[in-house]
């Protein structure tokens, strides 16, 4: 913006605001709402839905306030009637080739289109359709539905895709009423690129795009007696499901999520926190394995970059398979769980693997994807032999993946009084965790956990202070130097750096791929903010949500008594009992695995 200053009116009050302003901002922080349907600040502002209409007088036309910059002396209406009138045509044109099956869609209670059409005072729609409402949903993706019936074109998704994060999967194609979304070569957007992250489905404000649904799988599962059915949920969760109930954002529900799925009739209520400890002793000594042959002089793949985040890894697996080689070879801690659910709890608990069914409780829609990734099946090869196994008793390590919007759909469908519901631990023996384990969910968590192990390991003294403010933060790449002074005095400078967003992921990558990357560990998550922010979480409009789900991630990790994964009792039990050591022999089999090098335009290449 200009560092003048000018002077407007709006609704007749004089207001003073920064030159370069547009209308919308010049509104906004004058406390008059606009309303939209496309904009999104400093992603999407194209003016295409054209709602945000306002009139200024002495000019000929009415304009789009969220691309016309205001000027000295501007004088703004945004309530004349021909305003109103425009808005409200606007939007009957928009419903004239909109479906009408509010009742039964699964935006329907945060549907921008339905607020919008109340608000205007729309109540019918007297435009003749123009265009069929017949196209098929796009199913060919594990973990995203798309209905081009109900797209209005605003270009968000197209947007997010493109600018955060860089994956450009979308665009327009078409003209005037033929006009619509699209992916290369009209394919279903699960033959494309897309890394399933989900953020697209963030910003539609119509139910156009959606998760796919694993609710009625997961509702079969527990009404199966046969079955004995356990569920993990991801840090991210917990500070967000209260959302889906009305409750503040950022809410810490940690115990009353845990009530509510023993209510839905799980077997075991356990936590994915478990498996993200588990993954920081796996990971921290794969790191510090790597770092320590490249400091002696042998040949090793550094960075070191983070495996957590699903989405990421098939942004790699397409875009940089020259980096593969620097990715972790840890399965996420998702997946780390299913495998252990189904080997040390199966064998602890006397289960037979086969009735084991592990469901996921994911803030992420790419974890629809990664469980079905056949690199990730590890259970059913640790039992094939010993069971007398026939492939096509193949079973999946985590059978399936809801959202934290569909928890909250399901708990409503059960009639459960989450708000009301009291405090409940998780069981054991995959349900300690640590503070370490649950910061996982903000972005620089991984990193800050992982460095709470390493620097103890490697100077065999406590840290001064737990809490590495450095690796903390919503900046999209954060960077920092860890001093590690072993016993014997020689020092060795930890080079760390942290990217939320693809579009952050680049820039990183880039470095890495041209080999001038001056780090030793880079943490990624393909979501903006983190899985606090990912494409399964609760679509919030408060533009600091963010950060008050970070705030209560960093709350609970202060209030545990145990902080660091290394001091985790169940993680130290499973090691002696199981696993002997991190990075072992049976731990390479049941909790590493490898990625793959995918054609740009081919779904995957095997």
């Amino acid at each position: 913006m200009d560092n003048k200053t000018v002077t407007i009116k709006i609704n007749g009050v004089e207001y003073t605001v920064d030159g370069g302003s547009t209308i919308l901002e010049a509104c906004r922080k004058a406390g008059i709402e606009i309303p939209t349907l496309c904009y999104m600040e400093d992603v999407c502002d194209e003016g295409s839905c054209g709602i945000c209409v306002v009139e200024v007088l002495k000019a000929r036309t009415l304009q789009r306030a969220c691309i016309t910059q205001v000027f000295e002396g501007m004088d703004i209406k945004t309530n004349t009637p021909k305003v109103r009138l425009a808005r409200k045509t606007i939007v009957e044109l928009i419903l004239a080739n909109h479906p009408k099956d509010c009742l039964n869609c699964s935006a329907s209670e945060i549907c921008e289109l339905r607020k919008i059409s109340y608000d205007l005072g729309v109540t019918e729609t007297p435009f003749e359709q123009t265009k069929e409402l017949d196209l098929p949903l796009d199913l060919t993706s594990p973990a995203i539905v798309r209905d081009l019936n109900k797209c209005i074109l605003c270009r968000r998704c197209v947007k997010v895709c493109e600018v955060v994060q860089s994956v450009n999967v979308i665009d327009i194609a078409g003209r005037g009423i033929n006009s619509r979304v699209s992916c290369f070569m009209d394919k279903g957007i699960g033959e494309s690129y897309c890394t399933n992250c989900g953020q697209c489905i963030k910003v539609c404000p119509v139910g156009a795009l959606t998760e796919k649904s694993d609710i009625g799988r997961v509702w079969d599962y527990l009404s199966d007696p046969t079955k004995h059915v356990v569920v993990q949920t991801a840090p991210a969760v917990r500070v967000a499901i209260g959302e889906e109930f009305g409750m503040p954002v950022g809410s810490l529900v940690t115990g009353q999520m845990a009530a509510g799925l023993r209510r839905l009739g799980f077997n075991g209520v356990f936590d994915t926190d478990f498996s993200a400890d588990l993954t920081i002793m796996e990971e921290g000594t794969e790191f510090l394995g790597r770092l320590t042959k490249v400091l002696g002089g042998e040949e090793a793949s550094l960075p070191v970059i983070t495996s957590c985040s699903p989405g990421w890894i098939k942004f790699i697996e397409h875009y940089y398979p020259k980096c593969l080689p620097n990715v972790s070879s840890c399965k996420s801690p998702q997946q780390m769980f299913g495998a252990v659910s189904k080997t040390y709890y199966a064998e602890k608990m006397g289960l037979d693997p086969r009735n084991i069914i592990c469901i996921s409780i994911m803030p992420c829609t790419a974890k629809k994807y990664e469980c079905l990734r056949p690199e990730l099946d590890d259970a059913f090869d640790h039992w094939k032999d010993k069971l007398m196994l026939k492939d096509e008793d193949h079973f999946q390590d985590v059978d399936a993946v809801l959202t934290t919007r569909e928890l909250g759909r399901m708990m409503k469908e059960g009639g459960i009084d989450f708000v009301n519901l009291p405090d409940e631990s998780f069981d054991s023996p995959l349900g300690e965790s640590t503070g370490a384990a649950v910061i996982f969910g903000a972005t620089g968590g991984v990193m800050e956990a992982a460095l709470r192990t390493v620097y103890e390991v490697v100077t065999e003294k406590p840290l001064p202070k737990i809490e590495l403010e450095a690796v903390r933060g919503m900046q999209g790449i954060k960077k920092a130097d860890v001093p590690l002074v072993k016993p014997d005095g020689t020092e060795i400078v930890a080079k760390v750096a942290i990217a939320s967003g693809l579009g952050n992921a680049r820039v990183l990558l880039e470095e890495v791929n041209n080999g001038t990357s001056p780090y030793h560990f880079i943490e990624i998550m393909a979501c903006p903010g983190g899985c606090l922010n990912g494409g399964g979480q609760p679509i919030c409009d408060d533009p600091n949500v963010c950060e008050k789900r970070a705030s209560a991630i960093y709350q609970q990790d202060e209030a545990l008594t145990i902080r660091k994964s290394h001091d985790n009792p169940e993680i130290k039990k499973i090691y002696e009992d199981y696993f002997e050591k991190p990075n072992s022999h049976k731990a390479h089999e049941l909790l590493h695995t490898h990625y793959i090098e995918r054609d740009i335009y081919e779904q995957e290449k095997e």
